[in-house]
């Protein structure tokens, strides 16, 4: 239990630091530091680690909620809040990565040039900005969920 408990604690600090750290400090710096081309080029470069890592201690996560509430007698239905929150957190996570990732990229090039075509910019803008409230989103989640286990493990472990 204590082996499970600390995977999960380090799947969800993995998670979420990584994700406050990329957009507090990394996202910044580059925009900051670099022309927008190589900006660009950067960010889409580190975006499919970003997410596969996500990807990994999300279901991780996940799944060490889920054996909490099977196979701890206290705190189920907590464990369980915490189960809805991380499957909603990793499923806007892959929606994030698998489709709307992409789309941005195949597109990103459009903002990249002196005078952007407005249809393709604006199309740009709307994906920009989806990927960026569905990654807060998931923090938001992240946040709930981890306040959740802490409810479940003061309350009752």
């Amino acid at each position: 239990m204590a082996l499970a408990l600390w995977i999960f604690l380090l799947c969800m600090t993995c998670w979420l630091g990584g994700m406050v750290f990329f957009a507090l400090v990394v996202a910044p710096i580059v925009f900051s530091r670099l022309a927008l081309p190589e900006a660009g080029k950067v960010v889409s470069g580190i975006f499919p680690r970003y997410y596969l890592m996500g990807y990994a201690v999300g279901a991780l996560a996940l799944l060490l909620a889920l054996y909490f509430v099977f196979y701890q007698q206290i705190g189920r239905g907590w464990w369980g809040l915490v189960s809805l929150l991380l499957a909603g957190a990793l499923g806007l996570t892959l929606y994030a990565g698998i489709v709307v990732r992409p789309q941005v990229d195949a597109i990103r090039t459009v903002v990249e040039q002196p005078v952007p075509d407005p249809a393709g910019k604006a199309r740009f803008d709307r994906l920009h900005q989806l990927s960026v409230r569905l990654n807060g989103a998931v923090m938001v989640l992240n946040l709930l969920a981890l306040a959740a286990a802490a409810t479940a493990l003061t309350r009752h472990g």
